[in-house]
């Protein structure tokens, strides 16, 4: 029910969606017919994006769309449809530019299949998903943490959260996705590196200069430091236990 539009709300709480992730052209893979598109004006740094949905061709392979074409990719509860995932996440990252990020969102099976697999709730459903589990009750399970590590040198997951802040976990088995509040998702967010931090197996510190009329103030920072270490030089930390 409309997974794009509840995860809005929460979104626009986090800065990091706002300045970092929506940023410049994305496309939405299988966005229809709730699109993040619907929402661009929430996000002022993206500029545009394109809803790549069944009419555009297979989200597998998202053929016609050229290598490093967009500065985000967006999907919302797409990739469990897909046949083969790691396929199509390849081809997602593909597509994005490097410095660019992939947010995507699946079920989690514990909170949305709850159990039942082929899906109650969903027949076109050929994936379940967990963050990781040594085991899983279901024999189509995908521990996300090991598809996108697998994803290569060039990939840098940025985190990964299952939404449990608006779940129910005292109601009895139901399909909590059909409220206007329960996501059941996981969410992942990958960030491609560039080909610099790829070479030097990190990411390097920023390349710019600070401007001369803040110099003073990270200066102080370090200042500061220095003064507290300086004043408390014959006093170990927290050996301090007499009445305050």
């Amino acid at each position: 029910m409309k997974e794009c539009s509840k995860s809005i709300p929460r979104r626009l709480h986090d800065s990091n969606f706002v300045r970092k992730y929506f940023v410049g052209r994305g496309i939405d893979i299988g966005g229809y017919p709730d699109p993040l598109a619907l929402y661009l004006e929430l996000f002022p740094l993206a500029l545009s994006i394109r809803t790549f949905d069944r009419a555009d061709g297979d989200a597998q392979y998202l053929e016609g769309v050229s290598d490093e074409t967009y500065d985000f990719v967006h999907s919302s509860h797409c990739l469990e449809h897909l046949v083969d995932p790691r396929e199509g996440i390849s081809n997602w990252m593909r597509v994005l530019k490097p410095g660019g990020h992939l947010v995507f969102t699946v079920p989690d099976e514990d909170l949305y299949e709850q159990g039942e697999f082929p899906s109650t709730f969903n027949s076109d459903h050929k994936w379940t998903f967990t963050i990781f589990k040594s085991a899983s009750w279901s024999d189509r399970s995908i521990n996300l943490a090991e598809l996108v590590c697998e994803l290569g040198p060039d990939s840098s997951v940025e985190r990964i959260d299952r939404l449990t802040e608006t779940y129910r976990f005292d109601l009895p088995r139901y399909d909590q996705t059909l409220t206007p509040i329960s996501e059941s998702a996981i969410e992942c967010v990958v960030r491609k590196r560039l080909p610099e931090e790829v070479e030097a197996r990190g990411r390097l510190p920023g390349a710019s200069s600070i401007e001369k009329r803040l110099v003073p103030y990270y200066n102080q920072y370090q200042d500061d430091l220095d003064s507290l270490k300086s004043a408390n030089h014959s006093k170990p930390p927290f050996g301090n236990d007499s009445d305050i």
